[in-house]
């Protein structure tokens, strides 16, 4: 587990949010450049390592009722991976859902992979996620950008 002062470095390498200090010596981050009415990424970041992550890109069962994700066993490419992530879902207008060829709604694809270890590409928002298992394990802008990712990494869609 990563400690107080190890995860404010990391949060802080984000020039886009800002600090505020909160009660009992936690710290908040917001990011004003928010296009959404949610602008604190961080949320009560504690002395003792807790704290939480808006996560609003996840699906609602990793999530908390307020789209936050405790962070207080997150390694640093984890927590990078989620604040940066969290920082593109709150800098992007909702668009429509992107379509297939045949023009159906596509919301989610199964990927299979070396040593038939199992990916979820899903569709969120403006995002595609790459999953494993609740983990959120990349981001993507574009279904094309998730697919080349995925192919590189050795995996087929199912």
């Amino acid at each position: 587990m990563l400690t107080f002062e190890e995860k404010l470095a990391i949060i802080e390498s984000f020039p886009q949010l800002q600090r505020k200090q909160v009660s009992l010596g936690r710290v908040n981050f917001h990011y004003e450049g928010s296009v959404h009415d949610k602008k604190i990424v961080v949320q009560h970041l504690h002395p003792n390592g807790n704290g939480y992550v808006y996560a609003g890109h996840l699906p609602k069962t990793a999530t908390d009722d307020k789209g936050m994700v405790n962070i207080r066993d997150y390694s640093e490419n984890e927590l990078r991976s989620l604040i940066e992530a969290s920082i593109r879902y709150l800098s992007r207008k909702p668009e429509p859902k992107a379509e297939t060829d045949a023009g159906a709604e596509v919301h989610e694809d199964r990927w299979i992979g070396p040593g038939q270890q199992t990916l979820l590409l899903v569709n969120e928002h403006d995002l595609w996620n790459v999953y494993a298992g609740l983990n959120l394990e990349e981001s993507f802008e574009s279904y094309k950008e998730a697919e080349q990712y995925l192919l590189e990494e050795g995996f087929t869609r199912t």
